[in-house]
């Protein structure tokens, strides 16, 4: 039938989709090798600081002291990021036992500057720049006092544990110290070029490429393995980045919704659902989504399909709960989680608004559990005769009426009701009203 082919079709994209998710974790590497013994290691950090790079260099650093690498070299690009995540690099470079390098290639900002502060070595492009470390909001205002406070502190002991002046690390923190010297006037946050980086003695050295920093370090003749991020730590970079996250529940909301009043299964419920997988499969492989939001969920969903038979409401609640809970626990931002969720919310309801009015419950899911029969007139259906005829007639009581009871009208035997009064068996009346089965009578 043209219908089960149709869903045999939107299940095999499911899975071709899933199954392409599953093999984009295979990572990659290139070697070069010099046999001469040593090991070094060279990781990207590009682009904005947040938990899927934070996963990346966690697993690329094992990976080399796991190798017995003798040197780690970070080639540095980024604008900066999430404070909370580079901290967490921050903790994890800290804790590792051989030598780190920072190659500053183009910028190493905010967050960047932060954990180059956290390496062993810095070493610089002639064209790059590394500071400007101020504390914002994601709105783009400043951070309150505490934070400020916590990430100034956090930045002068980076660049104490490896021997370096805190007074520049708290220059590019804190806009109030003055180093005209350096183009940091008060109201300004330090940012140093390659020239006044080695000034200071924050950068070793300024180099012109990978090839001349290796013979800075003497690394000229090692073994040198190129690590980059693999395609799913891509894309969960990308899901898990503050601005994707509402547009990804939103989009999951919204073609569910548009499910539920479109006939079958279609490409609406695939995009919720698409939603939904990619939005989990970034935040598990980001490392912020644990086994117990994906129970969570798939317990939220069943809860959510069993209010359809299940009377009382009380399912569907906790299915919401469980499914909204399962999205707070697996972001990395209570606060940015709940407002996304909100986002999502508001969406839905929109959608379901102008669903609603423009095609009604006649069409998707609810024709299933809505009944839309009904007993008119017109189709021979009559909730009770209404006998107007009968008023005028005169009859006998059979019984006595306090106030109802049965009369007789030309033969035929009627429950009646009085009036008022009492009214006596044998007694003259005439029936003076009639509503429905309801036959009101008068004593003459």
């Amino acid at each position: 039938m043209p219908g089960s082919r149709y869903r045999s079709y939107i299940i095999s994209a499911l899975v071709l989709v899933i199954s392409v998710l599953l093999f984009t974790t295979i990572p990659m590497v290139k070697a070069q090798d010099s046999g001469d013994g040593k090991l070094v290691y060279i990781i990207p950090i590009e682009n904005e600081v947040e938990a899927g790079l934070e996963a990346f260099l966690s697993r690329t650093t094992k990976e080399a002291e796991a190798k017995g690498a003798d040197h780690i070299i970070f080639e540095i690009d980024t604008p900066g990021g999430r404070v909370d995540s580079a901290r967490q690099i921050a903790e994890l470079l800290q804790d590792l036992e051989l030598t780190t390098t920072s190659f500053i290639v183009n910028q190493a900002l905010s967050a960047g500057s932060y954990i180059a502060l956290n390496t062993d070595n810095i070493y610089m492009k002639p064209q790059a720049n590394m500071g400007a470390s101020g504390v914002i909001n994601q709105d783009g205002t400043a951070a309150n006092k505490k934070a400020q406070s916590a990430w100034l502190s956090a930045m002068k002991s980076a660049a104490e544990s490896k021997g370096r002046d805190k007074l520049y690390a708290a220059a590019m923190a804190d806009p109030s110290i003055d180093l005209p010297e350096y183009g940091a006037e008060e109201g300004k946050y330090l940012t140093l070029d390659p020239d006044s980086a080695v000034e200071v003695g924050y950068s070793k050295a300024t180099v012109q490429d990978r090839t001349e920093l290796l013979n800075e370090l003497g690394l000229n003749n090692a073994t040198i393995v190129e690590k980059e991020p693999t395609i799913s730590e891509n894309i969960a970079r990308f899901i898990t980045n503050p601005v994707v996250v509402p547009i990804l529940l939103s989009v999951a909301s919204l073609g569910l919704i548009v499910e539920l009043y479109s006939p079958g299964f279609g490409i609406p419920g695939i995009m919720g659902l698409l939603s939904l997988i990619l939005f989990f499969y970034g935040h598990v492989v980001a490392g912020l989504a644990g086994m117990e939001a994906i129970i969570l969920l798939i317990l939220g969903l069943v809860l959510i399909i069993a209010e359809f038979f299940v009377p009382g409401g009380i399912v569907g609640l906790l299915g919401v709960g469980s499914v909204v809970g399962s999205l707070i626990i697996s972001g990395q931002d209570i606060g940015h989680m709940s407002m996304s969720i909100g986002i999502a919310f508001i969406v839905a309801i929109i959608a379901s608004i102008i669903l609603f009015k423009s095609i009604g419950m006649e069409k998707g899911f609810f024709r299933h559990i809505i009944l839309k029969d009904q007993t008119s007139t017109e189709l021979g259906y009559v909730s009770s005769v209404n006998r107007l005829e009968l008023i005028g007639l005169e009859g006998v009581t059979v019984t006595q009426l306090r106030p109802s009871g049965t009369a007789v009208f030309d033969g035929e035997r009627l429950d009646v009701v009085s009036e008022g009064g009492f009214i006596q068996s044998n007694k003259l009346v005439k029936v003076v009203k009639v509503e429905g089965v309801r036959v009101v009578v008068r004593e003459v």
